[in-house]
């Protein structure tokens, strides 16, 4: 029933509606209203189609008139007939197709209905916070020219608290590092760092989405700081003593220091001394025991935390539990007690890049709780430090609430859906559509950290064409360059005498060459001149004379202005691009945008990041903080078109970024995890990571496959089988982990092995008798089979907003179950991956949606829906699944994408429900697609009479296949069949592009 009373009122322009205090005007799909109360003192509602309405607020007297936005792509307005925008004395209705937003006048709160009436999310008291905001003046950063304006010091914070039922699932925000899917009284800072990508949209499944406009810090959940343990607890050390922990530190000679700490703040390097690092306490490792060797050393911190009584907790009672959220922040091996349970198991990441952790327990208030952790710092610079959020209440964990450090005003747009596809459809609309990727990424990728010469690079591409290994991307990390000349982009001649050769060698092998930019250089080079002499590069670290690891100064460009990004991409044009462009071919043929967080220095505090990138042109980084990959995106996907514009044959960019934000679908730009751990935690963790940064509208995604950061105990193992031969327990860890994590990237967007020593192409892993070699070889030959599989959904990316990489609850909403897998999904509408994610496991739990019956992939053999069932997991495959009513189509086997065309696709249909696929293809590497020139198959098939149905087929282009074959084969649920893609027994069909249909 609808529960929205409406009354109709025409379109017209600046009209007052004042029928009550509040003063409400509308023009157009936009209506104002000041409320009578509340802090938010303008609120403009404005219709952006059926599906999305936009809010802004502000408790300032006014809306900021010029505000541009750097993630949202120009709209249309939608006619006057598809919204009304109405007023009764209590309310303002502003009814899209829809979704309708109902404004109270009194209070500004704002409840959202879909089209049935049903309330999809409700504004909580209070429900949007503001308080001016104003930079310090440590965060401003210098610049070469200009400075910072005092419009540019000033902005506001704000939170908005909409009220959630129980349940409600929320997901989305990017990909963050905890192994957390269902963010629902979770907490997030949203901030870009390697590793960690933070996108300002959230996904309900009440199937909407909130999708905000600001590029500051932001946080989702608590929006207060972690606090230091002294702040939240009363500490007492291991003996009882109130006041403080006790810390134990034992180096590698049995040298044994004990100290009081009234923290475990050990996070931070600390800000070179300079005028701006001496304005604040940098805390952090300088706070470490002086002149102690944490190398090889032991440190223990124990004691007891007993909650507060005090504030908010206090109305708890002194009895009641209380959950307290914690964040783990650690480098070395680290575990972590509370009251004798391990509530942190062992987990290791390398000095140079520490990682964060979350977890969750609950204390009583009023009781001690012994706390202990056991660390083993990795290196001197070793960090470790142990915060918690301010505690509250369930109902408030569980609301929605976003916060954001400064923007102009309360900014965002509200999508609703029949679905979760409907919903990340929106997010594209405003945001942009994805590009259709070239084919080839699809393909397998091999890189290391890093290849040292042209040789190393011909070398290894022709030995996986020797091995017939399916390859189509080999890529080019970093320093290539001299050493000294960091953003020079120039091959170094001892090791790449002749780059042109090197590039030709590597496509006459049909291989493709990606190679690493970044938006660093050293103050010593040409470009960092350049650059800096029209004041676009970041100067606060030239200032502070910061060194990297290699020794030597620089910074990063100024991504936020238009000339810079330019300058950036000539510079890059110049000496790689149309430099390495042979008649008409591309040497270069994509690009990793690395470090484009922007990371101008490892491990700085907060505040010190912002101060080194910025100001930018915009206004200050603490405004502008998150979107730098996108800006960087603009500068490298626009840059190569214009190169061609005009041309034919245009080749298509594809960018790989260590960073992302809301809108680089546009710029073709895909995202991998960062320099992640190369652990079974680390592995895991890219499972939630990866879904729910699909589920933030960027369709491709991938990651380090093995880890990029080694334990050294797998570097050992590895050496000492080079020198022996011998396996022994690290190896066969080593091994199997990498084995493991193949097959997990077998059936995620891309599928690229990647990492430091032990190098990672496959037969440096194990040889080639061994599971490990096998298993990579059969999905890496699985891969390529699966081809037109995998480019129909990249094309659907483009055409439909599709999402490639789905979330259980994307395609089984509805089904609690679902709600919380975050290590099972769907690749594509057929396959459901089961990757397994823990050592000498050889089994594992899967849930099968209730939705449909399902089908072992490798066997044929039928389980119902709706049941968590134990299934096998032999070293050398992981569980998948195949839903009934799917219809998958297998190509011939391949060693690169485009080796043959699908003459003859076997089709696998998967008896129990209806079923559809459309079967894309083009030309695969141009942008003839954006001229229509692609073609389209339907395939449908009717469970009722066991008929496969092929359309007429729809368009056409260059090289298409006129005539070809499609084998069907029915995979029944009294009768399993074995995968077979080499001869497979079923229905031949010779289809000229005509519709044509067989009963099996």
């Amino acid at each position: 029933m609808n529960i929205i009373k409406t009354l109709m009122v025409g379109a017209f322009s600046m009209t007052a509606l004042t029928m009550a205090a509040a003063e409400v005007q509308q023009n157009g799909n936009k209506v104002m209203v000041k409320p009578d109360g509340g802090q938010a003192k303008v609120i403009c509602l404005e219709v952006m189609n059926d599906n999305i309405i936009r809010v802004r607020a502000t408790s300032e007297s006014a809306l900021p008139v010029k505000k541009p936005s750097l993630m949202i792509v120009p709209q249309i307005a939608p006619a006057k007939k598809n919204y009304t925008i109405s007023e009764d004395e209590q309310s303002v209705i502003v009814k899209a197709k829809n979704v309708t937003a109902v404004v109270n006048k009194a209070t500004g709160a704002i409840v959202f209905f879909d089209a049935t009436g049903k309330q999809l999310l409700k504004e909580a008291k209070d429900g949007k916070k503001f308080q001016n905001f104003t930079v310090p003046e440590r965060e401003y950063g210098v610049r070469n020219i200009g400075g910072v304006t005092e419009e540019m010091k000033h902005g506001l914070t704000w939170q908005m608290l909409f009220d959630s039922p129980s349940d409600e699932a929320f997901y989305g925000l990017g990909q963050h590092q905890s192994e957390e899917f269902n963010m629902k009284g979770k907490n997030e800072d949203l901030f870009q760092y390697n590793t960690k990508v933070s996108i300002p949209f959230v996904l309900s499944n009440k199937n909407y989405g909130i999708l905000w406009d600001s590029y500051s810090y932001c946080r989702f959940g608590n929006p207060n700081d972690y606090l230091q343990l002294n702040r939240a607890f009363k500490l007492y050390d291991r003996r009882g003593k109130e006041g403080h922990l006790t810390g134990t530190y034992v180096d590698k000679n049995g040298k044994k220091v004990v100290r009081d700490e009234d923290s475990i703040y050990y996070e931070y390097a600390c800000p070179p001394t300079s005028e701006i690092a001496n304005k604040t306490d940098n805390g952090g490792l300088k706070n470490l025991p002086k002149g102690f060797n944490l190398q090889g050393a032991t440190v223990t911190y124990e004691g007891f935390i007993e909650p507060e009584c005090c504030g908010r907790c206090a109305k708890a009672g002194k009895n009641e539990k209380q959950l307290y959220q914690f964040i783990l922040y650690y480098a070395g091996y680290i575990k972590v007690y509370i009251d004798g349970k391990e509530v942190v198991p062992e987990r290791w990441r390398t000095a140079w890049n520490p990682n964060s952790y979350k977890f969750s327990t609950e204390l009583t208030k009023g009781k001690k709780a012994q706390l202990r952790i056991e660390w083993q710092p990795d290196g001197g610079d070793s960090y470790c430090g142990l915060r918690v959020s301010q505690p509250r209440n369930k109902t408030e964990r569980e609301q929605l609430s976003i916060w954001s450090e400064m923007a102009r005003d309360m900014d965002y747009y509200f999508i609703a859906g029949q679905n979760f596809d409907d919903v990340i459809s929106g997010y594209r609309t405003l945001t942009g559509k994805a590009s259709l990727y070239p084919k080839w990424v699809l393909g397998f990728w091999q890189s290391r950290e890093r290849y040292q010469s042209s040789q190393d690079i011909e070398d290894n591409l022709a030995e996986f064409r020797r091995r017939h290994i399916p390859i189509d991307n080999i890529v080019q990390d970093w320093n290539y360059w001299n050493l000294p000349d960091w953003g020079a982009h120039d091959f170094e001649a001892s090791r790449y005498p002749n780059p042109q050769a090197m590039l030709d060698s590597v496509h006459a092998m049909h291989g493709r060459f990606m190679i690493s930019v970044w938006p660093k250089f050293y103050d010593t080079t040409e470009h960092y001149k350049e650059l800096d002499e029209k004041g676009w590069m970041y100067r606060q670290a030239v200032k502070d004379d910061i060194h990297d690891w290699l020794g030597f100064r620089g910074s990063m460009y100024d991504a936020y202005d238009e000339g810079a990004r330019k300058l950036f991409w000539k510079q890059m044009d110049d000496h790689l691009y149309s430099k390495f462009n042979k008649n008409g071919v591309p040497g270069i043929d994509a690009w990793w945008m690395d470090a484009s967080e922007p990371n101008v220095r490892d491990c700085t505090p907060m505040w010190y990041r912002k101060a080194l990138c910025g100001p930018t042109a915009l206004g200050t980084s603490t405004e502008y903080f998150n979107a730098y990959s996108t800006v960087n995106a603009d500068a490298i996907y626009n840059g190569q078109r214009s190169v061609w514009k005009g041309k034919a044959n245009e080749p298509r960019v594809f960018l790989l970024t260590r960073s992302g934000f809301a809108g680089e679908q546009r710029y073709s730009t895909a995202t991998w995890s960062g320099d992640i751990g190369t652990r079974w935690e680390d592995m895991r963790a890219q499972m939630t990571a990866g879904l729910n940064y699909s589920m933030s509208g960027v369709p491709f995604w991938g990651m380090d496959q093995g880890g990029f950061c080694v334990e050294n105990r797998y570097v050992a193992a590895q050496k000492l089988f080079n020198e022996t031969g011998e396996e022994n327990e690290d190896l066969k860890e080593w091994r199997e982990l990498q084995a493991r994590w193949n097959q997990f990237g077998a059936f995620i967007p891309l599928f690229r092995s990647h990492g430091q020593w032990p190098t990672r192409e496959i037969w440096n892993i194990a040889p080639d008798n061994h599971p490990a070699y096998k298993s990579f070889v059969y999905y890496d030959q699985l891969r390529y089979r699966l081809m037109p599989y995998m480019y129909s959904m990249a094309a659907w990316a483009h055409f439909k907003d599709y999402t490639l990489m789905r979330a259980l609850v994307m395609d089984f909403n509805g089904d609690k179950e679902v709600e919380n897998i975050g290590n099972q999904w769907m690749f594509g509408p057929a396959l459901m991956a089961c990757p397994v994610g823990y050592y000498k496991a050889r089994n594992r739990s899967v849930y099968f949606p209730k939705q449909c019956g399902w089908y072992d992939f490798y066997t044929g053999e039928h389980y119902d829906g709706g049941q968590h069932l134990v299934v096998d997991a032999p070293y050398e495959k992981i569980p998948v699944f195949v839903r009934e009513g799917a219809i998958i189509p297998f190509g011939p086997a391949m060693e690169w994408c485009d080796e043959k065309p699908a003459e003859l696709i076997n089709l696998y249909v998967y008896e129990g429900q209806d079923g559809s696929f459309q079967l894309y293809e083009d030309e695969g590497t141009n942008y003839n697609y954006e001229k229509g020139k692609y073609a389209t198959i339907e395939i449908a098939y009717n469970d009722a009479d066991k008929t496969v149905s092929f359309g007429k087929r729809n368009g056409a282009f260059k090289g298409m296949l006129k005539n070809r074959r499609f084998n069907v084969v029915l995979v029944k649920k009294d009768q399993p069949r074995d995968l077979n893609l080499d001869n497979p027994e079923g229905k031949m069909v010779q289809y000229s592009g005509k519709a044509v249909s067989v009963k099996l």
